[in-house]
């Protein structure tokens, strides 16, 4: 198989054409022409990943962080980016990665969110006018204390920890949501009548949130692991004999709570 027919298959779910102006989505190692023979899938793109893609003979690397996210001015084995470039270079595996053309889609990384949290009647919360877009807002089966609203989202994103602002006074039935960092999209949640907002990477001036309103920080990396399943099922569905895995070292967080 080559690798254009999987990024035909990513493509068809997180086309391209979509990802943020700022991104680096696609394949940034390889050619559409490489061979494939099996595929290693993670969140992100790192030395460690390129080390297992090479010991267990994976010939593509899937992610849904770009390895390549800037311009590179030199490629050195000193710099980690630089690294796992040559490593994979040497060992003929390409890269791809689907980044902001899966936050997009409904189906992708803030509706996996949703899911998890089962909320209902899930739309969109920033469209680009083409039934894509950034964020998803949705409604529990049923209003929850601020209280009760914390345990459920510890629970179901498995946290021991989440920062929040103010907790609120009032129930909350609507809920918005942005897998990764998501502060720019604070003010589109309260326009759709949320009054929880669930992200990360969310900066300390913005916890000092309007009345009825409350912020959920679950952190970037937590926010955003379900990615690495849905990709390999899609992948396993199109091509079920096909060899597919996820890393063993799926925990790449490089943030530590003590």
């Amino acid at each position: 198989m080559k690798a254009k027919d999987i990024i035909k298959v990513i493509e068809d779910f997180a086309p391209l054409s979509i990802q943020e102006s700022w991104d680096n989505s696609g394949l940034c190692i390889g050619s559409p022409e490489d061979e494939v023979s099996s595929i290693l899938i993670g969140l992100d793109c790192t030395e460690a990943l390129v080390d297992e893609a090479v010991s267990c003979g994976a010939d593509m690397i899937i992610t849904h962080h770009p390895l390549i996210f800037s311009g590179l001015k030199k490629i050195s084995p000193d710099d980690q980016t630089g690294a796992a470039v040559i490593k994979a270079v040497r060992a003929g595996i390409c890269i791809y990665a689907a980044h902001t053309s899966a936050d997009k889609v409904i189906a992708g990384v803030s509706g996996a969110m949703a899911a998890k949290l089962g909320l209902t009647d899930v739309e969109i919360l920033e469209e680009d006018g083409e039934g894509t877009g950034l964020g998803v807002v949705g409604n529990l089966p049923a209003p929850v204390s601020a209280q009760e609203a914390i345990n459920l989202v510890k629970e179901k994103f498995s946290l021991k920890m989440m920062r929040t602002s103010a907790p609120l006074q009032t129930h909350v039935s609507r809920i918005a949501m942005c897998g990764g960092s998501g502060g720019s999209l604070i003010k589109a949640a309260r326009k759709a009548g949320a009054q929880l907002y669930i992200s990360g990477d969310i900066s300390y001036h913005n916890f000092f949130t309007p009345e009825g309103f409350m912020i959920m920080d679950i952190g970037h990396y937590e926010s955003e692991i379900e990615i690495v399943d849905i990709l390999f099922s899609l992948i396993k569905k199109n091509f079920p004999t096909f060899a597919v895995r996820i890393t063993q070292n799926i925990n790449s967080n490089p943030i530590y709570y003590f």
